[in-house]
Parts: C-alpha cells; sequence; structure tokens
C-alpha cells in the first residue's frame, strides 16, 4: 500500500487530456491519489482517464467536461469535487497554448488576446475556485507549469511570455494568500502552498518519434514534469510556497 504523502489526495488536473496531462494523470493515480482531470476535449479526456484507470488497477480516476474559461462553471467544479469525494488537495494548472511570431512589430494581437484566455483567465478562475479547499486541507497545493521565457522575454514570444509572467504573478498571490492564512492559524505555518515549475519546453514520445535525429536539448520529459509535480507535497508546505521550481537552467 502507498503510504506517501499523495495517498488519500483529491488532485484536480486542469488540462488533463493533453500529453502533460495523461503522465501527470498516471503518476498521480501511482502515488495513490483520487484525480479529477478536466479538459475541453471529451474524447482525449476520456482516452486519457481511461489509460490512468488501466495502469493502476483500484486507481480512482475521473474526468469532467468544465469550461475554465468560465469561473462560474469553474466554482461549481471544485464544489462537486468536495461533495464527492469531501476534500481537495491540489490543482495542477496544465492548461497551455502558444503562439509565435516571425518579429516583434509582426506581433498579432490576436494571438494576445487567445493566450490571455488560456494561459491566464485559466488560472484565475482555478486558483479562485479553488482557494478555500486547499487552504482547509492538511496538504493544500495548487502547481503551475511555467515557461523560461517568462523570465528572458524573446522579440518573437512577447504575448507568450507575458502571459506566462502573468501568470506566475497570479500564482505568487495565491502564495502570499496562503502565507498570510497561515500566520493567522499558528506556529506550524500554512498547510497550502502554490508552487511553479518551470521548464522550457516539453517532449513525449510521439514528438521524439516524429524528429528521430532531435536532441530536444533542455526539454523536459513529461513523464519527469509528472515526477515533479508529485514531488510538490513531499515537501512542507513553507518549502515551495511561493517557489519557482527550475527543472530547466535559469536564463
Amino acid at each position: 500500500m502507498n503510504n506517501g504523502p499523495l495517498n488519500g489526495a483529491v488532485v484536480a488536473v486542469a488540462g488533463a487530456a493533453g500529453p502533460a496531462g495523461r503522465a501527470a494523470l498516471l503518476r498521480l493515480a501511482e502515488a495513490g491519489a483520487v484525480v479529477v482531470g478536466a479538459d475541453a476535449d471529451v474524447e482525449r479526456l476520456a482516452s486519457a482517464v481511461d489509460a490512468a484507470r488501466y495502469a493502476h488497477g483500484g486507481a480512482t480516476v475521473t474526468g469532467d467536461t468544465v469550461d475554465l474559461l468560465d469561473l462560474q462553471a469553474t466554482r461549481d467544479w471544485a464544489d462537486r469535487i468536495q461533495k464527492d469525494f469531501g476534500r481537495i488537495d491540489g490543482l495542477v494548472h496544465l492548461v497551455g497554448g502558444w503562439r509565435g511570431a516571425t518579429s516583434f512589430p509582426e506581433t498579432d494581437l490576436a494571438d494576445w488576446d487567445l493566450l490571455e484566455k488560456l494561459l491566464i483567465k485559466t488560472v484565475q478562475h482555478t486558483s479562485l475556485a479553488f482557494h478555500d479547499g486547499l487552504l482547509r486541507s492538511d496538504r493544500g497545493r495548487f502547481v503551475l507549469v511555467s515557461q523560461s521565457g517568462a523570465h528572458k522575454p524573446t522579440a518573437n514570444n512577447a504575448a507568450y511570455n507575458a502571459g506566462k509572467a502573468a501568470a506566475e504573478a497570479w500564482t505568487l498571490a495565491l502564495g502570499d494568500a496562503f502565507r498570510k492564512a497561515g500566520i493567522t492559524e499558528g506556529a506550524d505555518g500554512p498547510q497550502a502552498a502554490a508552487a511553479i515549475l518551470v521548464i522550457k519546453a516539453l517532449v513525449h514520445d510521439a514528438m521524439r518519434a516524429e524528429r528521430p535525429h532531435a536532441k530536444f536539448a533542455g526539454f523536459t520529459d513529461v513523464t519527469e514534469l509528472a515526477d515533479a509535480i508529485a514531488g510538490v507535497w513531499d515537501k512542507p508546505a513553507q518549502e515551495v510556497n511561493g517557489q519557482r521550481l527550475w527543472l530547466t537552467p535559469k536564463p
């Protein structure tokens, strides 16, 4: 029986249908968590949930189709999880998207309009919806996956880098809220934490198969990311709250 910090924890994964989401569902289920995935793609979500269930017989892995751009729908999702399972111990944010330009002057602000929704609004809505539940938990974690360009923006990635930087700032503000709530609770400090995992880019087996000669230098495999996500629960909240955990060298 798994007796680690995730055993029996209830963890929601936003953006669960992509390669990183699939890896996260598998890793969290392996660690003994009850996992609830959400994604806009119904078929891919069902496939990801089935894969995690099959790999870890007896694991509770479910999927919900949730419009994370709708704050009330996101709140309803959080409430439903707590009603169904009695608690919520984590929200892993894996909603992504990328748009770039050939140069800074050629940046299309329509790309910003899209990225602002995917990279920022979904972070705002999930953090607001899950804040109270994570604060009640004895091991609550909000995990954002960010990208190194937020710290060294490039001319052709202005919209994407700015979106990631804003998402990080919002997550750090959530961490400050957890810190202040912990101070008022007593000497033990906060039990909830908001942490940021920073990568350069992700790689998975299908990408390697498509480009067998590519080096993917500095990329993080989705399984390594999943391990790092689970690892956020291995450390005390005070050690990871408000921290950027780098999975790639700092730029």
